[in-house]
């Protein structure tokens, strides 16, 4: 039998549902559901292992090899832009990017430069580009809804599920910038030297997905 199929889960939720979907496949993921401090775990009947990490190092692991195969999400490759192959949308963890401001706050009026908050800065600059508009944006690492309450900034970029938060802090979105979902990537490298077990095991996911 070949070495294991490695694949990078993102911790915490998205962990948790590919898990699900993995027995839903028939897979025992008993060392994954019981992992204590382990971050590296064999799946040993569908001849893979799981490696738990962040959604930045899930792209790193994937990106330069260590991994085969990755679930992040779609948020996380919007920001950066990693080389690998992005196969499948899992259909979980759906969210979306907003242009959220203070309730009432006119944001696209005046022509002076408007300041954003965010975490994710590379999907906020590629969103304005595209909109031709000039914007100065802050890094924030913690609770972006602070900045315009602060008045650190005009508005915040950030993701948002329900709004329950954006409400409570008396912020509104003004705009959807695009939807968001788990996503299976691969190594561009795999895909070639371990095609068939990687095309496999994506086929299953997907009828799984699709009958679902």
């Amino acid at each position: 039998m070949n070495k294991p199929l490695r694949i990078a889960l993102t911790k915490g939720r998205l962990e948790k549902d590919t898990v699900a979907l993995f027995e839903k496949l028939g897979y025992d993921c008993t060392a994954v559901r019981e992992k204590g401090r382990k971050l590296i775990l064999p799946i040993p009947d569908a001849n893979l292992e799981v490696v738990l990490a962040k959604a930045n190092d899930v792209i790193t692991y994937v990106e330069h090899g260590v991994c085969d195969m990755g679930v992040v999400g779609k948020d996380t490759i919007m920001e950066m832009n990693g080389k690998f192959f992005e196969f499948l949308d899992l259909g979980f963890g759906k969210c979306r990017f907003a242009l959220a401001t203070k309730k009432g706050y006119d944001f696209y009026s005046g022509h002076g430069v408007k300041t954003i908050a965010t975490k994710y800065p590379n999907v906020a600059r590629t969103f304005f580009e595209s909109k031709g508009m000039d914007v100065e944006i802050v890094k924030i690492e913690g609770s972006v809804e602070l900045a315009p309450l602060l008045e650190l900034s005009d508005g915040i970029v950030d993701i948002v599920e329900t709004g329950t938060t954006l409400k409570e802090n008396g912020l509104e979105v003004i705009e959807y910038i695009s939807s968001i979902s788990a996503r299976m990537i691969v190594n561009t490298v795999s895909i070639k030297l371990r095609h068939e077990e990687i095309e496999n095991l994506i086929k299953l996911v997907k009828e799984c997905i699709e009958n679902d």
